[in-house]
């Protein structure tokens, strides 16, 4: 078994790695490839090729045989995880019709039709039409249907991108219920397609022969068809086992299989997610996704627009540190690591609330970010400061809602993601949390989750507690210092909590002007 490795596909929004792991969950070799070629059309819409994302999957593989060939010849199984609604149109040759839209996709389809029966009323008895108009504005099936008739009208299979990579390793049409997470018609709470009588059925123009079968994480998808062989350079035969969605593999891959474990990460999407057994809203009326684990949820809490801000700052406000680390040669990051030191907590009054990009529900869809508390004296490295507490602030919120709804107080906090990699982060997720930030011992947590769907799926371990225990351990600790909770706590009580109300008729304004 200790010569037995496990190959896991990653492929998120701004990068493609391909991953051999050992059974302890060490890596033992990386091919990481980086996609910067979206495709924006029109202002707001994100784009690309799905053959794109499969080239880079397949060099990607190839590069990992070129430089690591005895660990990719004991590879026994491949595992792939993507990021989560970004939709791919096939033709009855299985090849695709159009771009495939990114999640960043902020298009919106202008016309829409009122729910038919009795959900209209539902809904509006609920409180939820906001709800429903975000879900109808945004089903991307549906603004394809109505603006490209012709691509939809010859769309046979209508599938996410992990099931798209899955068809192209495999050649069948299926995917994993845990990367059922879009505007889709899936049962959130029983983990399949929704009844016919189902509302989402109304508003995606969607036939259930157009999507995938959909297959439990673990279980078999399929071996490696021929073509897939000879495209990466692995064994024809080799099975492809199901997996999760990226936030539900780093969630696997943390090793967070308990209530009283959540899961952070410090992505594009910045998130907090924590392990069900039980069907339990997070928000009231957003269902929990599905887990990497069978038959489980993940109950999540994200910012859309998360570590994307850091990228954001990096592009706006960082060139003369683009520069200093091109000359000493090292990570932009870095300098702005540096640069906010000596920054204290609470950045000296400034303070950061990160809606850049609204939510469903929370914070709600006429949300705007907001930095407030500006002095003469504040520099960049202030606001670079504030933006990482803002981030904290708001999955501290996302924390609470979800030990009420659970009834479970969270003890463990695992970190994962770019973030995860800056000590100043860490050490202000520990006081603002006023808990101890845990790195898990490698960075790659996605898709170490994948490996682990891989490892339970062909018997290397007999369940998931096995798997975890095996392949999942701690690296830093960073504990609170109790001087920076102290001031935190009051910062987040006192003034964090109160913006958003205090702004949100402002907010509304900008919405509509807008």
């Amino acid at each position: 078994m200790s010569n037995k490795t496990i190959l896991a596909i990653d492929n998120g929004t701004q990068s493609l790695r391909a991953i051999i792991f050992d059974v302890h969950g060490n890596i033992l070799a990386k091919s990481q490839i980086p996609i910067n070629h979206y495709q924006s059309p029109n202002p707001g819409w994100y784009e690309q090729n799905p053959s794109y994302f499969w080239d880079t999957l397949c060099l990607a593989c190839q590069r990992l045989k070129s430089t690591a060939s005895d660990h990719f010849s004991n590879i026994q199984a491949i595992a792939v995880t993507t990021l989560r609604n970004t939709v791919v149109n096939l033709d009855v040759s299985g090849k695709p019709l159009r771009p495939a839209i990114i999640w960043t996709d902020q298009r919106k389809l202008e016309e829409t039709q009122p729910l038919k029966g009795y959900w209209k009323y539902l809904f509006k008895l609920a409180g939820l039409n906001a709800t429903l108009e975000n879900f109808q504005a945004s089903c991307q099936a549906a603004w394809i249907a109505h603006h490209q008739p012709d691509i939809w009208q010859n769309t046979h299979k209508y599938l996410l991108l992990s099931g798209y990579l899955n068809y192209q390793l495999t050649g069948e049409y299926k995917d994993s219920v845990a990367s059922q997470v879009s505007y889709i018609p899936f049962d959130y709470k029983h983990h399949q397609w929704a009844k016919p009588s189902d509302w989402k059925w109304q508003i995606a123009p969607i036939s259930q022969q157009q999507l995938p079968e959909l297959v439990k994480p673990g279980d078999l998808i399929g071996q490696l068809q021929s073509s897939a062989s000879k495209a990466t350079g692995l064994p024809q035969g080799l099975p492809v086992i199901a997996a999760g969605a990226d936030k539900a593999s780093e969630v696997l891959g943390s090793g967070c299989l308990d209530k009283h474990q959540a899961c952070l990460s410090y992505g594009t999407t910045a998130t907090i997610n924590v392990t069900s057994q039980t069907y339990v809203e997070p928000v009231r009326f957003i269902p929990p996704y599905p887990s990497s684990v069978s038959n489980a949820y993940t109950l999540e809490f994200q910012i859309h627009r998360g570590y994307w801000m850091i990228s954001w700052f990096k592009d706006e406000f960082a060139h003369a540190e683009k520069l200093l680390s091109q000359e000493r040669g090292v990570a932009t990051e870095q300098i702005l690591e540096e640069s906010v030191a000596d920054i204290p907590p609470g950045s000296d009054g400034l303070m950061l609330q990160p809606y850049w990009s609204p939510g469903v529900k929370v914070p709600g869809p006429e949300a705007r970010g907001s930095i407030i508390g500006f002095k003469d004296s504040h520099t960049k490295a202030h606001v670079y400061h504030a933006i990482l507490e803002g981030i904290a602030y708001s999955l501290r919120e996302g924390m609470e809602n979800i030990e009420r709804r659970t009834h479970q107080k969270i003890s463990e906090l695992y970190v994962s993601g770019g973030g995860s990699q800056s000590a100043t982060s860490m050490q202000l997720t520990a006081d603002i949390f006023n808990r101890p930030a845990i790195r898990p011992h490698t960075y790659e947590t996605s898709a170490l989750g994948a490996a682990i769907n891989a490892a339970v799926g062909i018997g290397l371990y007999k369940d998931y507690e096995a798997a975890t225990s095996a392949m999942c351990r701690q690296g830093a600790v960073f504990k609170p210092i109790p001087g920076n909770t102290k001031k935190y706590h009051k910062l987040y009580q006192e003034t964090y909590k109160r913006l958003y109300k205090r702004l949100k008729p402002l907010y509304k304004n900008l919405h509509t002007i807008n």
